[in-house]
């Protein structure tokens, strides 16, 4: 049956709303993608995170309005491009920064820096910057005893005598700069002065690198070399003196040359004076300077065994050409007399510097008796010259034979010592 007339022209009509509707929509769009604006069409503006924390929330017209613009942070539409510029949104604030741990190579490089900064230590000078210091070992007494006692597990150091005893050692040692000469001289014979002579040559000897020379210029037929060989030895070898090397100085340039005219007691070169009376007496000052000059090119330290007396021939050149004196002495009220005597007249005669330093030495050679004060004979001297040292009473020197260093007591051997000492002190 066909339908009625009114029911098709009323179902039609919304079909036809429906298709202009659907004509409109383009139309719409594309007003709303022209003009880039919402107002027209009523719909929710694509909003960024950055814009939508910096823009308060419009009161919403409907349910369906708040819910887009409360799922608009969510889910965000992918941005439309715009003639507008683009906002960015601003970076996440950053966190605190990590320090990155160094690797190997960059630590490598960094200590490779340090040390190539670095002052370069100094390994002579500066040996506790690699090495810890050792304490000095303990030589006799009780320290020496537990020392030994325990293996070296226990060590208090060396006593204060030991010290002593190292710091005489490190100035006799020390080295020089040049060649010097002492000259051991007094005004009375037979208190001392070639004992003193030998005993400190054997010393300079002991601690010394370089050996010492002792020359023997005393003119009365020295017996310098006999004290320190021994009487036996010295007539078995050949009869060189200080004569011979006179007489063929011009021959000699070369240390095993002088060696010729020389004697040895161990590391001590000596040289022997005259014997004969009637040429013992001929060495003149001129000479002598000779001999010096040319044992001051082969010896750094040399003593000169001057004999009794200042006024000798060879005398002049002597003191002309020494550094510092020692001028023996002696206990008995004569030697004290006869050294104070020597130094007024060295002052008096323009050897006040030699003088001044000399260095006095009394032997208790004698063994004088308890009515000789020693101490106001020492006081006495030790004012008018620069050190005064005592040697004590000993055998191995008051007997007037062979003087070894072995056969000597500790004090007597310590008093050589202070004096080979005082001796380079004046040379430095």
């Amino acid at each position: 049956m066909p339908e009625p007339v009114e029911n098709k022209t009323a179902t039609g009509r919304p079909e036809a709303d429906a298709a202009a509707e659907q004509a409109q929509l383009p139309r719409r769009r594309d007003r709303r993608r022209g003009d880039d604006s919402d107002a027209w069409t009523g719909t929710m503006p694509i909003i960024s995170s950055n814009q939508a924390e910096q823009r308060p929330t419009a009161p919403s017209s409907s349910w369906a309005e708040a819910a887009a613009a409360a799922d608009a942070p969510a889910r965000p539409q992918p941005a439309k491009p715009s003639k507008d510029p683009v906002l960015k949104p601003p970076a996440p604030e950053a966190a605190p920064a990590v320090p990155a741990q160094p690797t190997r190579a960059t630590r490598s490089a960094s200590r490779a820096a340090a040390l190539a900064d670095a002052p370069v230590p100094d390994f002579i000078s500066s040996p506790g910057l690699f090495v810890r210091e050792q304490k000095p070992r303990p030589i006799g007494g009780f320290r020496g005893a537990l020392y030994k006692l325990t293996g070296g597990g226990l060590n208090l150091g060396p006593s204060a005598r030991q010290r002593e005893e190292d710091e005489l050692a490190r100035r006799i040692s020390r080295q020089l700069q040049g060649s010097y000469n002492t000259a051991v001289l007094s005004l009375k014979g037979g208190i001392g002065k070639t004992s003193t002579t030998v005993g400190v040559g054997l010393t300079l000897a002991e601690f010394r690198g370089d050996p010492p020379c002792a020359i023997d210029a005393n003119p009365d037929s020295g017996d310098l070399v006999e004290r320190a060989l021994g009487e036996g030895i010295y007539q078995q070898q050949s009869p060189r003196t200080i004569t011979d090397l006179l007489k063929n100085i011009d021959s000699v340039d070369s240390l095993t040359a002088l060696a010729r005219y020389m004697h040895h007691a161990g590391r001590l070169h000596l040289i022997a004076g005259e014997q004969d009376p009637e040429v013992s007496d001929s060495l003149t000052a001129e000479e002598y300077l000779r001999i010096r000059k040319l044992i001051s090119a082969y010896y750094s330290v040399a003593l000169i065994d001057c004999g009794t007396g200042v006024t000798h021939n060879a005398m002049s050149g002597i003191l002309q050409s020494a550094d510092n004196l020692i001028i023996a002495a002696g206990y008995a009220v004569s030697g004290a007399k006869r050294a104070r005597s020597t130094l007024h007249w060295l002052a008096s005669h323009g050897y006040e510097d030699l003088a001044r330093n000399a260095v006095v030495v009394i032997t208790d050679k004698d063994e004088v008796s308890t009515r000789v004060d020693k101490d106001a004979i020492e006081e006495h001297l030790s004012g008018i010259c620069r050190q005064l040292i005592a040697v004590p009473h000993d055998r191995g020197v008051a007997d007037g034979d062979l003087v070894t260093l072995d056969v000597l007591r500790p004090e007597t051997r310590r008093a050589y010592r202070e004096i080979a000492a005082a001796i380079v002190d004046g040379y430095v």
